[in-house]
Parts: C-alpha cells; structure tokens; sequence
C-alpha cells in the first residue's frame, strides 16, 4: 500500500528576524503535518521549490530562506507569500565528486568518517570543493578535508 505524503499549504509574509529570513510556520500545520517539531519538507514558495527542515527557534516553528533564494525569488521580508510544505521522509544524498571519492578511498577510514556525517557536514565539505576557481584550490581543499577527517574533526 502506498501513502501520499502530506502536504498543506498557507499564505502568510516573508519575516525577519535580526540577520535572519525566513517563514513561520503555524502551529496547526505542524500538527497536520504530524512528524514531530523539526520534519523534512519540500517547500513550495510561490512556485520556487526547494528542500529544507523545519527548525525552532523562540518556540516558533521556521523555515530558512537564504539569500541565494531570496536573490532567486525577488522575496524580501514582508513581501506577502503562499507556501506548501510536502513531507519528505526521503533519504537526503550527496553527489560525491569522483576526485574526492579517489583521495578518500586511498585514505584509510576516510570514505567511513565522511559517511557518518550528517547530511548538511557531507554538503559543506562537498560544496568546498566543487565552489573551488582552480584545480590548485580544489585540490587544497579536498586535502583539507581529508586531513580533518583522519584527526576525527568534522569541520
């Protein structure tokens, strides 16, 4: 038997909170939602969609929109939205660059350290990398992470 995840949506205005944008999520949706405070979601906003997690944050329910999303958008705080959240209790995975992947399987417990991370630590280190100009740059920095990862350092 297979189940349609649930999905609601909701108007409410884009929020600021210091250096910080993002949607307040109401309460009742998190109760429909019913998978706890902090679920995975797939966020439709305005017809922009992308993944994210529920966070708290004041006992208010938020999701993050970043800068790269608000450029993307055209969204500013107070610009009034329409959002749908889809739970998604889907795996989250990373593509692994093939040079990376080469270094860390000549590094002993290195592939075993970055599997262990979590989603966002295996995006960050990953996003280093592929973020590199040059090859000199994308090489230091897969050499960066290597060596974090054999002193037991996530970051």
């Amino acid at each position: 038997m297979t189940t349609t995840p649930s999905t609601f949506s909701f108007d409410t205005e884009l929020t600021a909170f210091g250096n910080n944008t993002g949607i307040v999520v109401p309460p009742d949706v998190i109760n429909k939602l019913d998978a706890g405070r902090r679920p995975a979601v797939d966020v439709d906003l305005n017809g922009y969609k992308f993944r994210s997690t529920i966070g708290v944050m004041a006992e208010r329910s938020l999701i993050s929109v970043s800068a790269a999303i608000r450029k993307d958008t055209g969204l500013v705080a107070g610009d009034p939205i329409n959002v749908t959240l889809t739970l998604n209790d889907t795996a989250r995975e990373v593509s692994i660059p093939e040079d990376f992947a080469t270094v860390m399987r000549r590094n002993v417990g290195t592939e075993e350290f970055f599997a262990a991370l979590s989603n966002s630590l295996q995006r960050y280190h990953i996003d280093q990398i592929t973020s590199a100009k040059t090859s000199e740059t994308r090489q230091r920095r897969i050499d960066t992470a290597i060596g974090l990862f054999l002193a037991g350092k996530k970051r």
